[in-house]
C-alpha cells in the first residue's frame, strides 16, 4: 500500500485522469482485495458507509470477473472459477454466486456497524505511560500489561485498575488507585503466585470481574454475590520464562475488592479438558466475564500451533465454577488479509443499545490493534475490518509497535 509515494493506497489520487478512485471502491468501499498471487484466493470484507445505500462493481482477475452488488438487504457475490473466496474464516469456492444477508454470520450491514463502531473512534492520547514499568517494592518487575479499570460499591470519586507485572518468571497481579483516571497511586500486589506444583504457580492475570451492570455507558462498578466479589482470572503452572503454556483459568473472589484469592482449587477452563479443539489447544489465555440474565458468559483467546493463530471463544456457566464451551467455537476468528490476520484476543464485550459490542486487539500487518465486534445475541459476531485505532497512533511512540489490552470506562 505504500508503493508509490510512500504513502497510503501507493498511487496518485490527485489526478483527474488517474485509475487510484477506481481502486479505492473495490478495496476500500467494497473490501475485494486478493489474498495471494493471481487472486487464486481474495477476500471480501464490505464497508458500506452511513450515506450510501448501494455500491456494485465487476473486478477483473486473470480466472474471470467478480461482480459484487451490496446494498442494506444483501450482499450478492460472483466467484469465478479456479479461485476462492475467504470471508470471516469461511472459504466458496467458485465458479458460485452466493447471497448474504444480514442476519447471516458473515454479514452485518456496513451502515450499522459504521454507526456503531463511530463513537469509539477519534482518541485522543495521554503523552506517557499511567502504570510505570517499576513498582515500589517489586524491582524485579519489568513490564507491565492488562490494565482493568472498576469501581467499588458506593466509592464513586475513586478508581481502582488491577494489572500485571512480569519479573523474567511469570506474571503477579497488583492494583493502583486513582482518582482522575491519569495519576494512579498506591500499587500493591492484589494476587500472587500460587504454590509450588499447582496450575497458578506461574502466574495469575486478574481482569475479569463481575460487574453490577454490563451497559457500555455504566460505571464498571464491582458486584458482591454472598458478600464476595467475584471474578475470573489467567493462569500458568511454569515459572522462568515468558508466558509458558499451556494457560489456565481459575475462579477468585475478594472481600474488599483489592486483595484477591483462588475460589476453588480447580481449574475451570484448560487444554486437558475433554471438549479442548484444535483452534485451543496449545494454550488458553485471559477471560472475560460476562452476566446477562442468570447465566454467565466466559469470552476467552486461546491459541493454536505451529501457525500461532489466537482466536475468541465462549464458555457458559450458570454458578461460575462449572463452565461449557460453546459448540461452535470460535466465535470470532482471524481474518487473512486483515488488521486481526494472525490473532484476535482479549475480548471485553458490553450491552451496547440493541446490540453486543466486543472490544478486542487484532494483530495484523506485523502490529497490534485495538478492534471492534457486534452481536445481536452473543454468539454471532462480525468484526469491523478497520481497527479503532491502529498502532503507532500516540505521536510520543510508546504504542509504535502494538496497541492493545484495553479498559473502557
Amino acid at each position: 500500500k505504500n508503493a508509490f509515494y510512500n504513502r497510503p493506497y501507493g498511487r496518485s489520487l490527485c489526478h483527474a485522469w488517474g485509475a487510484g478512485p477506481c481502486y479505492y471502491i473495490q478495496e476500500a468501499l467494497l473490501g475485494i482485495r486478493p489474498l495471494s498471487d493471481g487472486w487464486k484466493t481474495w477476500t471480501c470484507c464490505p464497508n458500506l458507509p452511513p450515506d450510501l445505500d448501494w455500491a456494485c462493481a465487476t473486478v477483473p482477475t486473470p480466472f474471470g470477473c467478480i461482480e459484487i452488488d451490496l446494498s442494506e438487504e444483501s450482499l450478492v457475490l460472483f466467484i469465478p472459477g479456479n479461485t476462492v473466496m475467504i470471508m470471516n474464516g469461511q472459504s466458496h469456492s467458485g465458479p458460485q454466486k452466493i447471497t448474504i444477508c444480514p442476519r447471516d454470520d458473515t454479514f452485518v450491514r456496513g451502515r450499522r456497524m459504521k454507526e456503531w463502531s463511530r463513537p469509539y473512534r477519534g482518541w485522543h492520547y495521554c503523552p506517557r505511560h499511567v502504570i510505570p514499568e517499576r513498582i515500589q517494592g517489586y524491582e524485579d518487575v519489568n513490564m507491565t500489561d492488562v490494565p482493568t479499570v472498576y469501581q467499588l460499591p458506593d466509592v464513586s470519586n475513586k478508581w481502582y485498575m488491577s494489572f500485571i507485572g512480569f519479573n523474567g518468571k511469570g506474571y503477579q497481579s497488583f492494583v493502583a488507585e486513582s482518582d482522575d483516571l491519569v495519576t494512579w497511586t498506591n500499587m500493591r500486589l492484589a494476587f500472587g503466585f500460587g504454590q509450588k506444583g499447582d496450575w497458578d504457580y506461574g502466574g495469575v492475570v486478574l481482569g475479569a470481574y463481575l460487574y453490577e451492570n454490563y451497559d457500555i455507558k455504566a460505571p464498571r462498578v464491582l458486584k458482591r454475590v454472598d458478600g464476595k466479589f467475584w471474578g475470573l482470572y489467567g493462569a500458568y503452572s511454569k515459572q522462568g520464562a515468558y508466558e509458558m503454556d499451556p494457560g489456565y483459568e481459575g475462579v477468585a473472589w475478594s472481600d474488599d475488592g483489592i486483595v484477591w484469592r483462588r475460589a476453588s482449587d480447580r481449574y475451570i477452563l484448560s487444554v486437558h479438558d475433554d471438549d479442548t479443539k484444535d483452534w485451543e489447544k496449545s494454550s488458553i489465555y485471559q477471560p472475560w466475564l460476562l452476566q446477562d440474565g442468570d447465566i454467565f458468559y466466559n469470552f476467552y483467546n486461546a491459541k493454536q500451533m505451529p501457525e500461532w493463530i489466537e482466536q475468541i471463544g465462549m464458555a457458559i456457566s450458570s454458578d461460575l465454577m462449572n463452565w461449557k464451551r460453546y459448540r461452535e467455537n470460535p466465535v470470532l476468528r482471524v481474518r487473512q488479509g486483515g488488521f486481526d490476520s494472525n490473532f484476535v484476543s482479549d475480548p471485553k464485550v458490553f450491552r451496547d443499545g440493541d446490540h453486543w459490542t466486543m472490544f478486542y486487539f487484532g494483530v495484523g500487518y506485523n502490529k497490534a490493534h485495538i478492534m471492534a465486534a457486534f452481536s445481536d445475541d452473543l454468539v454471532r459476531w462480525t468484526a469491523d475490518p478497520e481497527p479503532l485505532y491502529q498502532a503507532g497512533g500516540n505521536a510520543s511512540g510508546l504504542d509504535r509497535a502494538h496497541a492493545h489490552k484495553i479498559s473502557l470506562v
